[in-house]
């Protein structure tokens, strides 16, 4: 196995030749075209507690969705005491009426999770990826949006717009599982920029780089892409033969 100089990740896996080197230059030009074509004025919700929510509410749902779902939550119950001291099933029933997926499951982790935060964590979201995880419903992609959308922190949540776009770019093996391409994607893109990484991506993703039919053509990336130049392909980052 090629480890690359930090010792931790690995060059095996990587469907065409690159120098650890490389692969940092052309990812600080990427992500520096990225930024530039889907700026975005405002890039944190400010309360780590709605973030949370809201990513639990988001799991599986479309954005206009989530967002006035989220909305009408905090609208009728306001904050976290609130929350934690409904009764599971009349969450449940408010997600249910509110056309939310999985109804049943979120309603139960947005209350277990908000009891926890006030009795373990004296009502303040943990500011720790690890903490974060210990809650209902939150995974590692919750607790980077957490930490980044919410505290402001730099982190890299990565979803199934990052994923797939960083596999097509190169920047991570295509079959490696999401955790290790955020791995990949700290060790090659500049620390003060990880913020950045998840919404470039995600609007790149709904735009132009699209999981069906991507609009190669239209793309800025196209000169740093192996995926426009054939060298990544679909079949390769689903694992197929």
């Amino acid at each position: 196995m090629t480890k690359t100089s930090s010792g931790s990740l690995s060059l095996e896996g990587f469907t065409f030749k690159e120098s650890l080197e490389e692969k940092r230059k052309r990812a600080e030009k990427i992500v520096e075209i990225l930024m530039k074509t889907h700026p975005r004025e405002k890039l944190l919700i400010g309360d780590p507690y709605r973030t949370l929510i809201h990513c639990i509410i988001s799991q599986r749902m479309r954005d206009e969705v989530t967002y006035k779902v989220w909305e009408k939550l905090f609208e009728k119950y306001r904050g976290i005491e609130t929350i934690a001291s409904t009764p599971v099933e009349e969450m449940q029933a408010f997600l249910r009426e509110n056309g939310v997926g999985l109804w049943k499951t979120k309603g139960e982790w947005i209350v277990k999770a908000s009891r926890i935060i006030l009795e373990k964590y004296g009502g303040k979201v943990p500011d720790e990826v690890n903490e974060l995880m210990k809650l209902p419903g939150i995974g590692r992609k919750c607790a980077n949006i957490v930490l980044a959308y919410g505290f402001g922190r730099q982190a890299i949540p990565v979803d199934t717009h990052v994923n797939r776009i960083s596999k097509r770019l190169g920047l991570a093996p295509p079959r490696v599982p999401p955790e290790k391409v955020e791995e990949y994607l700290m060790e090659l893109i500049p620390k003060d920029r990880w913020i950045y990484v998840n919404h470039a991506m995600v609007d790149h993703g709904r735009t132009i780089c699209k999981p069906i039919r991507p609009k190669c053509n239209e793309c800025p990336l196209g000169e740093l892409c192996p995926y426009a130049k054939g060298l990544v392909t679909d079949e390769d980052i689903k694992g197929k033969a």
